[in-house]
């Protein structure tokens, strides 16, 4: 989502979490930097079926803050694989949009 390459931050991360029976594959996860993670689990942000970062308005709401992340909205994923079938599902995606994102 965001380029880094700083191998201790970036955490994979399930677009379904696997407590929400969401499976361990690599079409259901998105590599993300930790606090990125942590937002994503948080429905703060997301990525739509279009491969792109959603930012919420609920960071400025709720923390009066967030410059560094709205710079990443409407931005396209940075590494996208190749192979159409690495990458995220749409499935999986629209779920997090429907189930955890908070506009």
């Amino acid at each position: 989502m965001t380029g880094e390459r700083t191998l201790p931050v970036l955490e994979a991360s399930h677009i379904k979490p696997f407590v929400k029976e969401g499976p361990n594959l690599v079409k259901n996860g998105l590599l993300l930097r930790s606090d990125i993670h942590t937002l994503y689990d948080q429905g703060y942000l997301t990525v739509t079926k279009d491969f792109r970062v959603e930012v919420s308005q609920r960071i400025r709401k709720e923390f009066e803050n967030g410059r560094d992340y709205y710079a990443l909205h409407g931005r396209p994923l940075v590494n996208l694989p190749e192979d159409p079938d690495d990458r995220p599902s749409v499935h999986y995606l629209e779920w997090h949009n429907e189930h955890v994102y908070a506009s």
